[in-house]
């Protein structure tokens, strides 16, 4: 025993964990191997914030974390509060004399009331998260098992809910209710009032912390690194978080004494863990706010998938929902990894989503996906699996989605129109794969531009007579087709000129011949035809396009310009030869293209016979064959993707549109709308005051000139919520925004995925999944993250756990 030493005799001791839950630390010998051998601070095993469950049927009890987690694991469920989810009446579970549970008891205890739909039992949050379970008969019920017995609620002063708050000021939940507050104040922490600074340093501290919170603001916002490739003092770039704070305190001596080198060493708050937690604070208080915008209302859910940089499977989640003053909005949620594309997989992630925000799938009133078999799947997809849950859940394939699957559709049944874009796309490759003729394209036009000028036939202007680019045509990016004739069309001369110089001069054979096939081609009037051709029809599904993608629009003005937008092309296609061929031929003259002979005879390329034996002119096959069967294929394909599964639903609800002064309204079709469609968000009671408001509002509007001239039902709303008219007509304002919560496009995703790509670039290719999420909110609705106080930033960042320095004066303890 004399040659054993201190180290070797609590060696075995110190790897055993202690029974009060600290991390073991192990003493180090004097052997190598345990010289350089590093342990894991406790700081660093935090408690992961997503990993929560808010169902307290479901949530693991917080006596089975390690002590030194509970604190964390509590502060977690504190940030969101107890869980409170308003169901449909009909999904209640009732006892056998028809009792259940009440959402009105939500406002009576406000503060530790919560309820699991798992379990169908009520439960106390503090309770659960500070007493400790005993022996004594019914103590669990409000913490483990759950309170169900629904007839002694109203029981006077026998009520249970009564009797669980005790009269007794040192009752076990009022002792829990305190514990519950004093965590949530940090101020009240005993390290806090033993360590007590004066109000000068935390002045100073919460400048320090605040110059850190600007920075990390910054860089959300304009979406670039936050570290350098080497932070060490004596780096040239320490990377643009800790360089900002570098220019921030070069020009002002307040924020030069507190930060980086003048900074506690302890207490800098400009690491990476810091950063983080500021911008985790950010997106907590946009999804907050987002959450509270939504508060009791119906939504939808908009949901894409997509690859980000390092190949992983993102999923973003849209919600859409009228605001109080009746506009639409759409906003970003969440964006999740998933390791699987299958609708059972999709779906866990979006409910557990909408679980920790206290939302319920059964206040789903539309699904917006793309076509994916995995989304639309009728039996298995994911709009079906949520319409099991929820039969009010509607799903809406994408409008924009299906008007690009008419455009390449077209694009691909018509042989001309095939063959244009074909050899679009070879025009384009040529031109682009090389950086000389890039820069010719340049110069020629350049030149082209001077010379119009020159002369007086080109306007000038700001924003005129720009250096553009080919764009190349994509099957899914929406307007590519359209824009890529534009710039066709732009560059026509200069794009000509680049081919002569490739055919002519010093270049390989290969290249010589494919760019004489293109020209060749180009110079053809064929090739002039369809290209004037699409770019009228394209043109007008441009403006649709452009259109549908507005996030507030509304399925029913949506359904109307579909309807325009085919009517248009019926009237191109019955008045619009003429004018084409017209605008062909000038364009053929001024740029010495051969036109053919409209007159003469047709003959088909070699090896190809004709169906019809009678010989046709080459009018009748440029006009029937070519210009007739492009039309007529977009028109049907128009028809064929814009056939809607719920029609009847989109019928009745025309008749609240108010165009026309309200021509379409329709008592008994909107009586039928609320029955059929949205039957569990009207008792029977207000079905039957619902046809009652609807005749009071049809006296309303033909005498009140504010709901005359109205051209949408979003504009309606809106001016029922702005004349306080939506308090007497309550039915009819819920109807319209139920109508209105009916998703449109997936383009707010789309439009994720582009901030994405922006954001996890190849130099950010290993985020964190977390990192990358609170990023993407932070950037995209930045909108709702300018309207916090830095004030209140600090302060959360003050509750998350203990801090070094302190923020806030402290109090006595009482």
């Amino acid at each position: 025993m004399a040659n054993r030493t201190i180290d070797s005799f609590f060696k075995k001791k110190c790897l055993e964990p202690s029974g009060s839950g600290e991390i073991p630390c192990p003493l180090r010998d004097s052997s190598p191997k345990h010289q350089t051998k590093k342990f894991c601070r406790a700081e660093s095993l935090e408690f992961d914030i997503s990993s929560t469950e808010r169902d307290p049927g479901k949530r693991k009890s917080i006596w089975e974390y390690l002590e030194y987690q509970r604190d964390d694991v509590r502060r977690a469920y504190i940030k969101f509060g107890p869980y409170q989810p308003e169901l449909p009446i009909e999904s209640m579970v009732v006892d056998k004399k028809g009792r259940r549970f009440l959402f009105s008891w939500y406002k009576l205890f406000l503060d530790w009331f919560e309820f699991s739909p798992t379990k169908n039992a009520a439960f106390c949050f503090p309770c659960s998260l500070f007493s400790k379970p005993t022996d004594r008969f019914g103590s669990m019920a409000f913490t483990t098992s759950g309170f169900r017995s629904w007839k002694k609620v109203n029981d006077g002063k026998n009520c249970a809910f009564l009797n669980h708050i005790g009269k007794d000021p040192n009752s076990s939940h009022k002792v829990a209710m305190q514990c519950y507050h004093d965590l949530g104040n940090s101020l009240q922490h005993l390290d806090k009032i033993i360590e007590k600074q004066n109000s000068e340093q935390i002045a100073k501290n919460r400048l320090q912390l605040q110059v850190s919170i600007d920075a990390a603001k910054w860089c959300a916002f304009q979406a670039v690194a936050f570290r350098g490739h080497d932070e060490s003092l004596d780096s040239n770039n320490r990377g643009n978080f800790i360089e900002l704070i570098k220019h921030v305190s070069s020009y002002n001596e307040k924020v030069a004494v507190v930060v980086l080198d003048n900074a506690p060493r302890n207490a800098s708050y400009t690491s990476p863990t810091i950063q983080k937690e500021i911008l985790s604070i950010w997106s907590i208080k946009i999804q907050k706010h987002i959450r509270e915008e939504i508060s009791y209302s119906k939504f939808s859910i908009l949901v894409d998938e997509a690859q980000d940089r390092s190949k992983r499977e993102q999923m973003a989640i849209v919600l859409r929902f009228v605001d109080k003053q009746g506009y639409i909005r759409e906003r970003f949620f969440d964006i999740v990894h998933v390791h699987e594309t299958n609708s059972l997989t999709l779906k866990k992630e979006i409910c557990d989503v909408l679980s920790r925000h206290n939302l319920t799938v059964q206040n789903i009133r539309g699904q917006g996906y793309d076509g994916a078999s995995n989304m639309r799947g009728e039996w298995n997809g994911l709009q079906a699996l949520f319409i099991q849950e929820c039969p009010y859940a509607y799903y809406i394939h994408c409008f924009a989605h299906r008007l690009q699957l008419t455009l390449v559709a077209t694009s691909q049944e018509v042989i001309p129109v095939e063959q244009f874009f074909t050899n679009l796309s070879l025009l384009i490759n040529l031109v682009s794969s090389s950086c000389k003729r890039v820069d010719q394209l340049r110069v020629a036009r350049a030149t082209r531009i001077a010379k119009l000028i020159a002369i007086d036939e080109l306007e000038t202007g700001r924003g005129q007579n720009q250096m553009g680019t080919l764009k190349r045509p994509g099957t899914t990016r929406w307007g590519s087709h359209f824009s890529s004739i534009c710039s066709l069309f732009t560059e026509y001369e200069d794009i000509c000129y680049v081919l002569i110089d490739v055919i002519n001069y010093r270049n390989t054979s290969t290249q010589r011949s494919e760019a004489d096939r293109v020209y060749d081609f180009m110079t053809s009037f064929d090739f002039v035809l369809v290209m004037h051709m699409m770019r009228d029809i394209l043109g007008f599904a441009q403006v649709l396009s452009q259109a549908l993608q507005c996030k507030s629009q509304d399925i029913l003005n949506a359904l109307k310009l579909v309807s325009v937008t085919k009517d248009r092309l019926q009237s191109y296609r019955d008045n619009g030869w003429n004018e084409l061929f017209t605008n062909v031929k000038t364009f053929c003259d001024a740029r010495n293209i051969e036109m053919p002979d409209m007159n003469v005879i047709y003959k088909a390329g070699r090896g190809r016979i004709r169906k019809q034996n009678d010989p046709i002119t080459m009018e009748h096959h440029y006009r029937i064959d070519v210009f007739l069967a492009t039309v007529d294929s977009q028109i049907l394909e128009m028809k064929n993707r814009f056939k809607e599964d719920i029609i009847e639903l989109l019928i009745l609800s025309s008749a609240l549109h108010p165009k026309d002064n309200f021509q379409a309204f329709n008592i008994e079709q909107i009586c039928q709308l609320a029955n059929k469609f949205y039957s569990a968000d009207f008792t029977d009671q207000e079905k039957l005051h619902l046809r009652t408001q609807l005749e009071l509002f049809q006296i309303e509007f033909s005498c009140n000139s504010k709901l005359q001239n109205l051209s949408s039902l979003q504009e309606l709303c809106q001016v029922l919520a702005k004349t306080r008219n939506s308090m007497c007509y309550t039915l009819i304002d819920r109807l319209i925004r139920l109508i209105l919560t009916l998703p449109v496009s997936t383009a707010t995703t789309e439009r994720a995925f582009s901030a994405m790509k922006i954001i996890k670039t190849c130099l950010r290719s290993r985020m964190e999944e977390d990192f990358l999420a609170n990023s993407m909110i932070m950037y995209i609705e930045k909108e709702i993250a300018r309207t916090f106080d830095v004030n209140s930033i600090i302060d959360d960042f003050d509750k998350i756990k203990s801090r070094r320095a302190q923020f806030h004066m402290s109090h006595t303890v009482k």
